[in-house]
């Protein structure tokens, strides 16, 4: 079986959050479709903290994510967890039906659970739409666009994910996101950070 193909598919890139009692959480997702004109669904791992929020607020919101948002969320929201820090905090947002949404989206549609679906690694959660607004006027990322463009890679969690692989003699990988520097990382000055989750080369591994 040619996995490959499944890179050819279609895909957005989307911060979904909701909130656990008082505390909002959010994750990068790009497994989000229109399922009908009111109903939308996303896909969210076992392992988010916001699978576990959405399962108890029984809501959710879509910040859609634009080419030229802020560098710093897909690094914030994809690679590092809410149960460790919040993070909204470093970020413009509107409240919209008592979530948070990133005002540097495009827009935001906010969904009230109706159902879901549990497959051995996901929880396919289907919303019915409450509110939704547009923010701002910019053309949608597309994960082919984050990746190709961005050079930026798949979170572990993404039902995207895919081992990263190198064909350099000498390389380093991060043991957070995945990122793999080509070449000695050691010879980097000791302010160095991954460019994709901003740890330190401390948490880089020789592979």
């Amino acid at each position: 079986m040619d996995t490959n193909v499944l890179a050819k598919m279609s895909y957005g890139v989307y911060v979904v959050s909701s909130l656990c009692g008082k505390s909002p959480a959010g994750c990068i997702v790009n497994s989000a479709i229109q399922v009908t004109y009111d109903t939308i669904a996303v896909s969210i791992h076992h392992q988010n903290f916001t699978n576990k929020c959405i399962a108890e607020s029984g809501k959710f919101a879509l910040s859609i994510l634009g080419e030229n948002v802020d560098e710093n969320i897909i690094p914030v929201f994809g690679f590092q967890s809410g149960k460790d820090i919040n993070k909204f905090e470093k970020f413009k947002t509107v409240t919209a039906d008592g979530l948070l949404v990133l005002e540097d989206s495009i827009g935001y549609i906010v969904c009230d659970v109706v159902g879901k679906f549990e497959t051995e690694t996901h929880t396919l959660f289907i919303g019915k739409m409450i509110s939704a607004e547009m923010l701002h006027n910019d053309n949608p990322m597309t994960y082919a666009y984050y990746h190709a463009v961005k050079k930026g890679l798949s979170p572990k969690n993404a039902p995207t994910y895919r081992e990263a692989k190198t064909e350099q003699k000498l390389a380093y990988k991060c043991k957070i996101c995945g990122y793999i520097y080509e070449g000695d990382i050691t010879k980097e000055p000791d302010t160095y950070v991954c460019p994709i989750c901003k740890k330190g080369k401390e948490f880089f591994v020789k592979i």
